[in-house]
């Protein structure tokens, strides 16, 4: 199975044994990243709510992994950290290891 993933620093066309590890390594990864962002933003989970639309147990399942953000949850997101959308998605993920080799 052939997929195209685009990320700002990754395009490739790939292989992929298994589709849904491989999503839940990048959720994992993005879900880390975004807590990195909160943190550097803001003391809380709390802090987030205060600041946006999102309620904290609403914020909770996207760092913690559980959520898989809409685009408008994601343009939300950025406007709560004062951030363009792109930045959230700015972290290392290392696709490659996931290739089959033939």
């Amino acid at each position: 199975m052939k997929y195209l993933i685009e990320f700002p620093k990754l395009l490739l066309i790939i292989e992929i044994m298994d589709s849904k590890d491989v999503l839940k390594m990048y959720m994992k990864s993005f879900s880390e990243h975004l807590k990195e962002i909160r943190k550097e933003k803001y003391n809380s989970m709390d802090a987030v709510a205060q600041n946006s639309v999102f309620d904290s147990s609403n914020y909770n399942k996207f760092e913690n992994g559980k959520g898989n953000p809409t685009i408008e949850t994601i343009l939300k997101m950025a406007s709560a950290f004062k951030i363009p959308p792109k930045e959230l998605f700015d972290f290392d993920f290392d696709i490659e290891k996931y290739k089959i080799d033939e």
